[in-house]
């Protein structure tokens, strides 16, 4: 596992953090599982004195499934290789580098083939 996430590393950009609205990378050893997810929520598990976050996920694969891991910060940030029913995963957050775009328009923007427009 440690080699297969060295060379994700080398191909893909990875963000040091992971937020509400993210992309995943979810890797698995067995079953063996590549694919991505979109995290819907992160909360904190209050029954455990470590840090601990239940993560909502939906797993872009087909069909698309809705869950919730338990994970704790090294692990939902891709600093570490866990285990879940005693095989290997890996968890990061992809980045993009997409710029945030306001979630409604202005009035005074016009929306064109070309993308948003300022109108003066």
């Amino acid at each position: 596992m440690e080699k297969l996430v060295a060379e994700l590393s080398e191909v893909m950009d990875f963000k040091d953090t992971t937020d509400i609205g993210d992309i995943v990378l979810v890797v698995a050893k067995e079953p063996k599982m590549l694919l991505y997810a979109q995290v819907t929520t992160i909360e904190r598990d209050r029954t455990k004195k470590d840090e601990w976050w239940h993560v909502g996920l939906n797993m872009l694969a087909i069909p698309p499934q809705k869950t919730t891991w338990t994970l704790r910060t090294s692990q939902m940030t891709g600093m570490e290789i866990f285990t879940m029913g005693g095989e290997q995963r890996f968890f990061k957050a992809v980045d993009f580098g997409i710029e945030e775009v306001p979630s409604t328009p202005s009035p005074k923007d016009k929306v064109t083939r070309g993308g948003l427009k300022r109108i003066k």
